[in-house]
Formats: C-alpha cells, sequence, structure tokens
C-alpha cells in the first residue's frame, strides 16, 4: 500500500500533508505503509488509470489544482468528497484539459 500511496502522490503532485488529508491518516501511519484499511487509496488510483494513460501525470498534477466549473479537484479531495472528485474527472475526460484565460495562442506554422 505504501507504493500505492507513492503513486497517488507522484501523479497528483500531492504534498505529504495533502495525502494524509486525502487518506485521513497521520504521517508515521502513511511512513510506516499500514495503510491497508484505506479502501479509497486503490479506488482513486482506478479511477484515475485512464486519465493517466489519456493526459498523463503532467496534465494530471496541472487540472487537480486549476479551478474548474465545480472548484478545484484538489479541495474535493481534501473534503474527502470522493464523489465531487469522480465528476470532476468525468468533466475532465469528457472535455479534456482545458485552461481559461491568459496565456498566448501558440504561434503560427508556415505551410
Amino acid at each position: 500500500m505504501a507504493d500505492e500511496a507513492a503513486r497517488l502522490m507522484d501523479l497528483l503532485g500531492l504534498s505529504e500533508d495533502e495525502l494524509c488529508a486525502v487518506l485521513a491518516v497521520d504521517p508515521l501511519t502513511l511512513l510506516s505503509g499500514q495503510l491497508d484499511h484505506r479502501p479509497e487509496l486503490p479506488i482513486l488510483l482506478e479511477l484515475l488509470a485512464e486519465a493517466d494513460g489519456r493526459a498523463g501525470a503532467t496534465v494530471l498534477r496541472r487540472w487537480v489544482r486549476a479551478r474548474g466549473p465545480a472548484g478545484r479537484p484538489l479541495d474535493a479531495l481534501l473534503a474527502r468528497d470522493f464523489g465531487a472528485f469522480e465528476d470532476a474527472l468525468g468533466q475532465l475526460a469528457e472535455r479534456g484539459f482545458v485552461l481559461r484565460g491568459g496565456g498566448s495562442p501558440p504561434p503560427a506554422t508556415g505551410g
């Protein structure tokens, strides 16, 4: 389970404190790998598998902290509102990763 926790942390770019909050465990439990009682960990990884395959971890790390129609997916995770997080993943799959405002348009290519 410690490997799965590290995978979730890496996939979403979570800090140790954020990971502890998501899994509702203390840092000692996290470090010792005694996470067998956390059923949400494999479920979250399963939910994220398709998004990781389609968008990749780099996009997921940005997406989880980006404000979407229902707020930041990270806020849903930290609140342990896994239903809202799953809904946000569904929107990501449906709409793709979209950042609004700012930024420059891509450079034109001649041809």
